[in-house]
């Protein structure tokens, strides 16, 4: 197995941990670890715009990720209307309390 080290990329969280993902050696591909990538970290492959070997190179192809090394750093750049969805607070009529009639007294 191949471990490596990805998280999703957001300069605006204070707390932006990696994890720990495992590649099988034999299934090198850059599909493969866009999938692992991707459902370890909850994101739909669909959003992501790319993979980023830190500090600054961009994985493009299979021999991209056959290179790669146990616990390089990886992250996955999302496309900015889906960071912005996947990062947004949410508005107080989604927030768990929220009362809707209450809100709707008048005086």
């Amino acid at each position: 197995e191949l471990v490596l080290k990805v998280r999703i990329q957001n300069p605006s969280l204070r707390e932006n941990d990696f994890i720990e993902i495992e590649l099988d050696r034999q299934e090198l591909t850059y599909k493969e670890l866009l999938r692992v990538s991707c459902c370890e970290l909850g994101v739909n492959p669909e959003h992501v715009e790319k993979i980023r070997k830190l500090p600054n190179t961009v994985l493009r192809k299979d021999k991209d990720v056959a290179r790669l090394q146990d616990f390089q750093e990886l992250e996955l750049v999302l496309t900015v209307s889906d960071r912005n969805l996947l990062f947004r607070v949410p508005t107080l009529s989604e927030r768990s309390g929220y009362n809707k009639k209450a809100s709707e007294l008048t005086y």
